[in-house]
């Protein structure tokens, strides 16, 4: 009997239209760190865990050849959405990344913005690196954005509670309330949020997400690289620094 796959968080409708409108694209730094780093005439490039193509698109625009896969419909369907309206497509596929069978290989792949910490399962971790390195050709190029939230030296005494709101245009505002808790035994982070769209000033709709995040150190991510059979493991900084932990990035070759 085939093994269950374990589930990967993801975003719905509402946690979409937030997130596209709070971060609709990378930063310059970040989008030239990949384009630094990723091939651009060995073939094409795969963005793990893509969302609605934050980083996807602008790499796009710049020339490369990528393809995304995410598990989210709702990211999905906004990636394209986008593309199109660039007057864009690539190939875009649905799928949980720990049985990931797509019928193209790459030449590198990424996974940005911390997304390979959704990955909550050492076992799920390491199937998804065991699928991806499956996936690639050479020079076989893998980049991983990777944080240590602040929270893992100096946890909180109770659940972070956040209350962020957004306006995707002039009548619609999506407002989200998350509280966030940290288990520092068991490296883990749960992000309980939910969202409210109001169009003028009436709520149209609500949504509730929970999502579950761990955290590697530098060591344990070279560790998980090499176990996976990967070659040429290295830390680099970030590709994207920020304030809010420590964050860094693993590269390395299948």
């Amino acid at each position: 009997m085939a093994r269950e796959q374990p589930t990967v968080s993801a975003h719905g409708t509402l946690g979409t239209l937030f997130h596209d409108a709070k971060e609709p694209r990378a930063s310059d730094g970040e989008i030239a760190w990949y384009s630094a780093r990723l091939p651009r005439t060995a073939g094409p490039v795969l963005d793990v865990m893509a969302g609605s193509g934050r980083l996807l698109i602008p790499l796009f625009e710049a020339g490369f050849r990528v393809h995304g896969v995410d598990i989210s419909e709702a990211m999905l369907a906004s990636c394209r959405k986008r593309l199109e309206a660039r007057g864009a497509a690539t190939e875009l596929f649905r799928q949980n990344v720990t049985a990931l069978n797509l019928p193209f290989r790459y030449s590198a792949a990424f996974i940005a913005g911390g997304a390979f910490q959704l990955l909550t399962d050492p076992t799920a971790a390491l199937d998804a690196l065991l699928r991806i390195r499956a996936h690639l050709i050479d020079p076989g190029v893998l980049l991983l954005d990777l944080f240590v939230p602040d929270g893992a030296e100096h946890p909180p005494g109770a659940p972070v509670v956040e209350v962020r709101t957004v306006a995707p245009t002039a009548d619609c505002r999506i407002g989200v309330r998350s509280e966030t808790f940290i288990d520092v035994g068991l490296k883990r982070i749960d992000v309980r949020s939910r969202y409210e769209r109001r169009d003028r000033h009436t709520i149209t709709a609500r949504e509730d997400e929970m999502l579950a995040l761990t955290w590697y150190s530098e060591d344990e991510v070279l560790t998980l690289l090499k176990d996976a059979g990967y070659r040429d493991v290295s830390i680099e900084p970030a590709a994207c620094p920020r304030d809010d932990g420590r964050h860094f990035a693993a590269t390395a070759r299948a």
